[in-house]
């Protein structure tokens, strides 16, 4: 079976996520004429006695049908049914829900970063506030950042964090050892860009790979990722288009640098066409997330003790190298008439420390949980990654301080205009600063949002 983002621990596809754009408009359209826009069914219900449904997708659906039977134990009126709705289906099927005043939603949600936002505003009841069913104490609990992506007015508490992607650099040892290159001593994208010249005249290999005519909607991946780097993204905290500010168009140099110098292999098709780079070593760096790591250890085994990974360089000398670049969350619908039943859930598994160790055990999933990260299960030696102690690369990168990215209920679009100026930089030579302030500009006419420069 081939593999795809949706095998993925996180499962955030982005293939999907221009579809989900055009399902929130029609949704929200659909909710306006139909007077269904809230949820006015939901409750508190009885907290201890309920039946509860969870929507998640493959290995988080697996993880969160094994803590099952020890909630049980401590919550023996509360029976749970955890059902795998797959990704990308599972945000057709949110939607449709949400517009139809919550409708058939489970009590339970598993949602992307991607997508809370676009809920959160298209559907204001259309999630529970667990912040009235005592979320609020948590507030320190997680990943610096991720609570204001929960809560972005400091008051209302639309889900609690579960999983928490830092960036990465993932990278062939063997192939930098060969081109004599030390990934130590790269500080700077600007110094990985001359490693990937040395590399390729010695091993003929590229430095890495992006879908340059953006077959896939998540072609854009690595130019988010420098993005955040530098703390910002498409939409500042008000909401506003940063889309040509310099950090996004220093971002998209670093990328014409790259292409230019021949450094860019093509991975039109995206995640198949990936897995394929993978098998036949066809580039030295994935720049990709924390859960990138699984993926690399079931598609090339045979790889093992050739990779290694570390945290990615600065955009600019003495800059940051840590950013929680995605994210997942667990959220109760704001129809469930069993809210504080679904609630008791979400807090046993998400602010527990040893239910987290033990879903990163079985399912690798790193946890936005900051106590989670005190079990030995994240500072053990990997022996595919020769010895490194992966769990404690991304730790450091999880301390440090992270802004909260506002994606919006606009990003499906903003993700659009931005991979095709991508494309356009890649395919045709164009000036980064002219093709993402045309973006800007297309962006702002299709949402009214003020543009910032």
């Amino acid at each position: 079976m081939n593999v795809s983002p949706v095998n993925t621990p996180l499962g955030i596809d982005r293939r999907r996520l221009l579809q989900l754009g055009g399902a929130l408009a029609a949704a929200t359209s659909l909710a306006a004429c139909s007077g269904t826009g809230s949820a006015g069914t939901g409750g508190a219900g009885d907290k201890d006695k309920a039946s509860i449904t969870v929507w998640s997708w493959l290995e988080p659906a697996k993880a969160l049908k094994a803590m099952v039977p020890e909630f049980r134990k401590k919550h023996p009126g509360i029976k749970v049914t955890v059902q795998d709705i797959g990704n990308p289906a599972i945000w057709d099927k949110i939607t449709t829900g949400m517009a139809a005043g919550g409708e058939g939603l489970a009590d339970v949600l598993h949602i992307g970063v991607d997508y809370l936002p676009g809920y959160a505003e298209k559907f204001p009841d259309g999630l529970a506030d667990l912040g009235g069913l005592g979320a609020t104490k948590y507030r320190g609990a997680f990943a610096p950042g991720l609570w204001r992506t929960v809560s972005p007015d400091g008051k209302r508490v639309n889900a609690l964090p579960w999983e928490a992607n830092s960036a990465g650099f993932w990278y062939r040892a063997d192939l930098f050892e060969k081109a004599g290159v030390d990934a130590g001593a790269l500080a700077t994208w600007d110094d990985a860009i001359e490693a990937g010249k040395k590399i390729k005249a010695k091993t003929g290999i590229r430095l890495i790979g992006i879908d340059k005519p953006a077959s896939q909607a998540d072609a854009a991946n690595f130019f988010q990722m420098l993005l955040q780097l530098q703390g910002t993204f498409y939409f500042n905290a008000d909401g506003d288009i940063t889309l040509d500010s310099p950090e996004a168009v220093r971002a998209m140099k670093i990328i014409k640098r790259m292409n230019d110098a021949g450094l860019v292999s093509d991975f039109s098709g995206g995640w198949n066409t990936m897995v394929r780079s993978l098998k036949k070593s066809t580039v030295a760096v994935h720049p990709s997330p924390t859960w990138f790591g699984g993926v690399i250890e079931r598609e090339v085994p045979q790889q093992k003790g050739k990779w290694r990974v570390q945290l990615p360089p600065a955009v600019r000398p003495g800059g940051s190298r840590s950013a929680t670049v995605n994210s997942t969350h667990l959220a109760v619908a704001g129809s469930s008439p069993h809210q504080a039943a679904a609630w008791s859930f979400v807090e046993y598994v998400l602010t527990r420390p040893a239910s987290q160790a033990k879903i990163y055990r079985s399912a690798a999933i790193a946890p936005a949980l900051m106590e989670a990260y005190d079990d030995a299960a994240f500072h053990q030696p990997s022996a595919y990654f020769g010895g490194q102690k992966r769990g404690e690369v991304f730790l450091k990168a999880l301390k440090a301080p992270s802004p909260a990215f506002n994606y919006s209920a606009d990003y499906a679009r903003a993700l659009k205009v931005v991979t095709d100026a991508q494309t356009k930089v890649l395919l045709k030579g164009a000036d980064p600063a002219d093709v993402l302030g045309d973006a800007a500009d297309q962006l702002g006419k299709q949402t009214g949002r003020k543009i910032v420069r």
